[in-house]
């Protein structure tokens, strides 16, 4: 194996050389032979091995026994330790989640700190397959079923193209010693299930079935850069961008045949789940939705607006006050400085100049609200702000993100729109103040 590993290094993975390499390690036989190869490669690496705590004395022996392979070894290993219930507890994960998050988060870490290159895991053929069925039984697209990637970012997986049977016989060959976790023999995780009672009835019925499933999965490779590659010229036909949000034309997407798998793609990345109600915005009316755990996906007119979605728990004020010494004040949609000035100048939307001594402090900026009305600047008489952002052709997004600067309950300014009549600067004017929208 260590002739075939130095193939695959050398003809797929030549990068590693001369690197500064970190080989995540547990004690279990794949890390401990991916340490072995490494080593006898002469690779630059140094180990690194997660407590988590969850197996007490038995987590205790394992970092003692690679305590001693990192001696025999003559390798450098960082060892960190962790409270994984507490934490799994705090952010309300599952402890195989809770584990995970700390364990590539300090990965991360070691890599910033120590200028680590790359970090090596050891996924091998078998975890590929395992993976492969798990993201099966929950219902994927391609993406879920080509596999566990062998370079991600700075991750890399050397052992990805081994099969856990030749793992085995090197550590034999080679007299390996290695931990067994004793949670790896439960069948009630969903891995451990397939990995013991599922898979090796596949290779019963079919000896061949993993090298022909790895077949399989470079054909879905193959044919997910073909959908990649024609997905880009979609996305450039059907997506226009503007300020913080994304839109596909609806018109244009339903002028493909069967549309369905086409949405599908351009928003799989975006956490949604509830795709039949996706499906459906495409021919429903203007204001219907579709919430993900972190985007919003809004029907309006001719377009599918994608936003982020954002908590409204966390705005700390739906509305702020302006006190008569005026000083800038930051709101969530940006920072209103004033201004004292002597005569009026060309300004843009942001920008407005009113009779100061017409205002009655304090000023209130808030959200826009149904039955608001104003008397816009150059018109005669009131518009309902319903009928002005209806004239104005706003979205229904836009609309949701339009706030008003109040005076005694009169709108005095539609923020970056349009001031109020009853405000202007005339001939009687004598203190003429400023007002500016600064976006962050």
């Amino acid at each position: 194996m260590v002739n075939t590993f130095k193939k695959h290094i050398n003809e797929q993975l030549p990068f590693l050389k001369n690197k500064k390499l970190i080989l995540t390690i547990s004690g279990g036989i794949d890390s401990v032979v991916l340490a072995y190869l490494c080593h006898d490669l002469k690779l630059n690496v140094a180990l690194a091995h997660c407590n988590f705590n969850l197996r007490g004395e038995e987590s205790d022996a394992d970092e003692a026994f690679l305590v001693d392979i990192a001696n025999n070894l003559d390798l450098e290993l960082f060892i960190e330790s962790f409270d994984t219930k507490q934490y799994a507890e705090d952010a309300k994960l599952s402890i195989q989640m809770a584990a995970r998050e700390l364990r590539y988060r300090w990965f991360e870490e070691l890599v910033d700190l120590l200028h680590f290159d790359y970090v090596l895991t050891a996924h091998h053929a078998d975890d590929n397959l395992e993976t492969f069925l798990i993201n099966l039984s929950r219902g994927t697209g391609i993406e879920g079923l080509t596999g566990i990637p062998e370079i991600n970012d700075y991750i890399v997986r050397p052992l990805l193209p081994f099969s856990r049977n030749e793992i085995i016989d090197y550590a034999q060959a080679n007299d390996i010693k290695w931990r067994e976790d004793s949670s790896n023999s439960s069948t009630k995780y969903l891995r451990n299930k397939l990995r013991h009672d599922v898979i090796p009835v596949l290779k019963e019925i079919n000896p061949q079935w993993l090298q022909n499933f790895k077949m399989t999965q470079e054909h879905l490779q193959d044919s997910k850069v073909l959908i990649d590659d024609y997905m880009t010229q979609v996305y450039k036909d059907v997506v226009v961008f503007e300020d913080d949000v994304i839109k596909f034309n609806v018109s244009k997407l339903l002028k493909y045949p069967n549309p369905k798998p086409y949405l599908y793609a351009l928003l799989k990345s975006y956490k949604f789940t509830a795709w039949d109600d996706i499906y459906s915005l495409l021919t429903a009316q203007s204001g219907k939705q579709v919430f993900s755990a972190t985007h919003r996906l809004l029907k309006n007119r001719d377009f599918l607006i994608l936003s982020i979605n954002d908590d409204q728990e966390e705005v700390l004020e739906s509305h702020f006050e302006i006190s008569e010494d005026l000083n800038p004040i930051k709101t969530t949609f940006g920072t209103l400085v004033f201004e004292t000035v002597s005569e009026l100048e060309n300004a843009p939307n942001n920008t407005i100049f009113i009779d100061k001594d017409v205002l009655k402090f304090p000023l209130i900026i808030r959200k826009w609200e149904q039955g608001d009305y104003f008397f816009p600047l150059g018109m005669r008489g009131k518009k309902k702000l319903s009928k002005y952002f209806k004239d104005e052709k706003l979205s229904l997004l836009e609309k949701e993100q339009v706030w008003v600067v109040c005076s005694n309950n009169q709108i005095v300014w539609v923020i970056n729109r349009r001031s109020d009549n009853r405000f202007k600067v005339t001939a009687d004017t004598i203190q003429i103040l400023k007002i500016t929208c600064k976006s962050f």
